[in-house]
Formats: C-alpha cells, sequence, structure tokens
C-alpha cells in the first residue's frame, strides 16, 4: 500500500488557478462515453442542464480543495463556500464578459428556467446561480474544452 505522500507524488502546495493540477483535475473529470445527438441536446431542459451542472461544479470546487490535505470539516467548510447560491452568482458576473453569444443564450434560457428557490436567496441570486450551473451542464454535454478555459477563469478562494 502507498502512502499518502507516494500517491500525492510530493504535491503538497495548494494548487492555483492556472497550475498543471487544475489542468489535471479538469482533464481527469469523467467524460460521456459518447456525445450526445444535438436532436436530443435540445430536448433537454434548462433545469436537468442546471442539475448536471450542479453536480459538475460541484465536483470541480471539490477536487480543487483536495489539496493541501485537510480535515474533512474543513473540505465540508470550503466546498459550502464555493457552491452557495451567492457565490454561485458572482462567478457567473466575472464570467460573463467571456462568454460567447451562444453561451449568453444558454445562461438567459436557465435564469428563466429557476423555479422554487429557497427561502433565504433572493430571487435573482437564485436565477444567476442557476444560470451557471445550466451553462457548466450545457459545456459540459457540448463543449469540454470550453468549459475547461471557464472554469479556469474563476477566483476560488485558497485557505
Amino acid at each position: 500500500m502507498k502512502s499518502k505522500e507516494e500517491l500525492l507524488n510530493g504535491l503538497d502546495a495548494a494548487p492555483n488557478q492556472n497550475s498543471s493540477w487544475t489542468q489535471a483535475l479538469l482533464a481527469n473529470t469523467v467524460l460521456l462515453p459518447q456525445q450526445i445527438p444535438l436532436s436530443q441536446l435540445q430536448q433537454i431542459s434548462p433545469a436537468a442542464l442546471a442539475y448536471l451542472g450542479d453536480a459538475i461544479y460541484e465536483l470541480y470546487v471539490r477536487m480543487f480543495y483536495l489539496l493541501p490535505l485537510q480535515r474533512p470539516e474543513t473540505y465540508h467548510r470550503l466546498v459550502v463556500a464555493q457552491v452557495r447560491a451567492e457565490t454561485q452568482a458572482l462567478h457567473l458576473r466575472s464570467l460573463t464578459p467571456h462568454l460567447r453569444e451562444t453561451e449568453l443564450e444558454i445562461v438567459r434560457r436557465g435564469r428563466n428556467a429557476a423555479t422554487g428557490r429557497p427561502k433565504r436567496v433572493d430571487p435573482g441570486i437564485y436565477q444567476q446561480a442557476t444560470s451557471l450551473e445550466t451553462l457548466i451542464g450545457y459545456l459540459y454535454l457540448t463543449d469540454y474544452q470550453r468549459l475547461t478555459e471557464l472554469l479556469q477563469i474563476l477566483n476560488l478562494e485558497q485557505q
């Protein structure tokens, strides 16, 4: 059995946004075994894309904070701070200048599909968070390289 040090190959520094660690974690995220045909992709609702995008975004954030090694409570605190609606809305606003027309249309569709918000969250914030998740879900299915580019722009906080 290998030790933690052997498994981490000496990676004991916190990753930064432009590091090979960030690129590696994005490259190793599970991709679909086959492409979804465009006709079927267009039938997927924005809510379903947001559902997928939520999972992909949380996986990305969890992998981002994996190093340096921490206690589970610390991982949880770091991840929850990034996946809350308010932070996702901030991330969407920071990405907006970088988005293409088709991506802006997906964001608009996601915003309009946001329903059933939690009571603690302002409706506009919830719509923006859902829009980000919709965009992530869409890009995961259609243009993984572009998703990678956009995720690397996000300023996740190092703690």
